[in-house]
């Protein structure tokens, strides 16, 4: 169970409760904002304000480093600024930014240096989600030689068959021969001939795409540690503002990218930035805000996310936020790509199967609320989320997940764990992500999964020949 806000020492409170805000220059009131609880906007009682002490100055701490695992950086340092959301305030910086060669640095000597040269920075030291350096190099070799041997195995025949059946089609008048020579060609670029077909797949396109993505991936992660430098805030305040943008996100019925990008904006953001509890939801709903624009093909407009606040915030505020935001992260907002473009690859292994992509986005959004998994990496998020999904409907993370994925079961056993250990958490099931996926639309994947976590999670850390052992729970999916 988190702590709550009276065990830490203050007075108990509720995210955007009437809180003191940071008393900035030229404001002598404070603001009164509204609780993280009814988007539907009814019903919501008029609090009167309340005259509340100022805390206790609480001792500042030093900049948390993140471990690097290269010493080649060039990056200097600067340390995160005392600063709140006012816009005459200088700009913090950002993750890459707080890194400094002269502290901390675990420098890792190794003979792997082709391996190493992509892994950049060490964001799990103490294995929470992911693997040691030394195990993470002999997965990696065991993922080089299953991808391998399933394209010898299973990709060429299929190809050669495939062809075979295309030559014996055009021999019969049944197929056009420029039709069969441009799926020739895709096949020996080892591409599928099904995606190349479909022009908006660019399936030519597909390896390179995936490949910047992954470098992408590891530039738009926020410090797994920003919470050492928040004054006001902690993370279960960051769990329950969560909550609240998936209200927001299901009741506004906006894509899932959209919502991915909202968080990775807070999370970010509250790298580079010290933050007011009275400022968190402004935060929150303006990086909604800024994703809907990004993502949404009809954006929500701002007066409709100062109806989501209960007009707790005004609409001069949220675009003040929106340029603080994204001056602070350099504007810098495409570089994100959230779990769902690796699920879809995945998804392959199995021809997309329906009701494993539908338990993978449940677990997925899981791992949204829990801050563990600040460190994985979002292509490690969705092959976790795959291969619990498969596990828990009795699936076998065979050789053509591996290929797809990049992940041996090894190096998803501990992010499975974490959220095994979520789903078992008393009183999960009054968390909105429950209630969202426990309606028919998804396939009422949350009662099942907290079911079968119930019936088969254990204590400890199992390994991988434990989730085979596992028993498939008696709840129908």
């Amino acid at each position: 169970m988190e702590p709550s806000s009276r065990q830490l020492g203050m007075p108990p409170v509720r995210l955007g409760a009437p809180q003191p805000s940071l008393k900035l220059p030229g404001k002598a009131m404070r603001y009164v904002r509204p609780a993280l609880t009814d988007v539907s906007n009814r019903d919501t009682a008029t609090q009167d304000t309340q005259a509340t002490t100022k805390p206790p100055a609480k001792e500042v701490r030093h900049q948390a480093v993140l471990p690097v695992r290269r010493t080649d950086l060039s990056r200097g340092s600067e340390p995160f600024h005392d600063v709140s959301m006012s816009a005459d305030s200088s700009v913090g910086t950002d993750l890459h930014s707080s890194l400094s060669s002269s502290e901390s640095i675990e420098s890792v000597h190794s003979d792997n240096s082709e391996v190493l040269e992509a892994i950049e920075l060490d964001l799990d030291p103490n294995g929470l989600v992911t693997l040691t350096l030394e195990e993470e190099l002999v997965e990696k070799r065991r993922v080089a030689e299953i991808c391998e041997r399933y394209e010898l195995t299973v990709l060429v025949p299929q190809a050669l068959a495939a062809k075979s059946e295309r030559d014996e089609l055009v021999r019969c008048e049944q197929m056009d021969p420029a039709a069969a020579a441009h799926d020739d060609e895709m096949m020996r670029l080892g591409l599928d001939t099904e995606e190349a077909r479909d022009a908006s797949m660019v399936a030519e396109y597909t390896n390179d795409i995936f490949e910047y993505m992954g470098l992408c991936e590891r530039d738009s992660m926020a410090n797994p540690n920003y919470m050492h430098f928040q004054d006001e805030i902690q993370w279960h305040m960051r769990a329950t503002l969560i909550d609240w943008l998936l209200q927001v996100h299901m009741r506004y019925h906006m894509l899932p990218e959209t919502l991915w990008i909202a968080v990775n904006l807070v999370d970010r953001f509250l790298s580079a930035r010290i933050v007011s509890l009275a400022k968190l939801q402004l935060v929150g709903v303006t990086a909604m805000f800024i994703a809907s624009k990004y993502e949404e093909i009809l954006a929500p407009s701002v007066e409709e996310f100062v109806f989501m606040t209960d007009n707790g915030y005004s609409r001069e505020e949220i675009l003040k936020g929106e340029r603080i935001i994204l001056s602070t992260l350099d504007f810098d907002v495409s570089t994100y790509c959230s779990p769902y473009s690796w699920v879809r690859r995945i998804s392959k292994a199995d021809d997309y199967d329906i009701q494993t992509r539908t338990l993978c986005k449940f677990l997925m959004e899981v791992t949204l609320l829990s801050h563990l998994f600040l460190r994985a990496r979002p292509s490690l998020i969705a092959a976790i989320g795959m291969y619990l999904a498969k596990r828990m409907l009795d699936g076998v993370w065979d050789d053509a997940f591996v290929y797809y994925s990049r992940f041996t079961e090894a190096q998803l056993v501990p992010g499975a764990t974490l959220i095994l250990d979520k789903l078992v958490e008393p009183g999960f099931e009054e968390q909105f992500v429950f209630k969202k996926y426990a309606s028919k639309k998804f396939l009422k994947a949350s009662l099942y999964a907290r079911t079968w976590a119930l019936r088969n999670h254990q204590t400890q850390t199992p390994s991988p020949d434990a989730f085979t052992a596992y028993p498939r729970a008696a709840h129908a999916f």
